[in-house]
């Protein structure tokens, strides 16, 4: 192969690794009473961990081994009543390892916003390091790793109904 068409190879596949890791958080979005998490459950390999690490995420999400407990737990944020009202993933900093035509590893800070229905707000931040393994001919997550950075209330709802403050004509 050569070195032009490996280097495609590897460009293409970093784009695709991110892809995925894009897609996961757009869909975790709008996780909502009665959303199909399939498509949520459908980018993780069959043997996939997903899990929390630090003193504070260790025992909030703890560790799941294999796609059923990965659907497990995404599950609970399907079931009435809903736990968001309202969130947003913001995904920063990124860097794509690709290891190989069938390995890639990447990581993130993730930012997010988020307001639950019993009114609380919180910003969060993370550190995500995340594994990938092409499966059946795609770049699916095997090894999902969020660190905390920090969690803080927010005294008032991120969405503000209020309007938005534009130039008076």
């Amino acid at each position: 192969m050569s070195e032009v068409v490996s280097r495609l190879i590897q460009l293409e596949s970093g784009r695709d690794v991110a892809e995925v890791m894009h897609r996961y958080m757009s869909l975790c979005d709008y996780l909502d009473e009665g959303v199909d998490i399939e498509p949520l459950i459908d980018l993780f390999t069959r043997d996939a961990i997903w899990e929390g690490r630090g003193k504070r995420y260790a025992a909030t999400f703890g560790r799941r081994e294999g796609r059923e407990a990965i659907r497990d737990m995404f599950v609970k944020y399907t079931l009435p009543p809903a736990h968001f009202a309202l969130n947003v993933h913001f995904l920063t900093s990124e860097k794509v390892n690709v290891q190989s035509e069938t390995e890639a590893e990447g990581t993130w800070v993730l930012l997010q916003t988020a307001t639950f229905t019993d009114g609380r707000s919180q910003l969060s931040s993370a550190l995500l390091n995340v594994r990938f393994r092409r499966e059946d001919g795609r770049w699916k997550i095997a090894h999902f790793c969020t660190t905390s950075r920090f969690n803080r209330p927010v005294q008032t709802p991120w969405d503000n109904p209020q309007p938005l403050p534009v130039p008076e004509e």
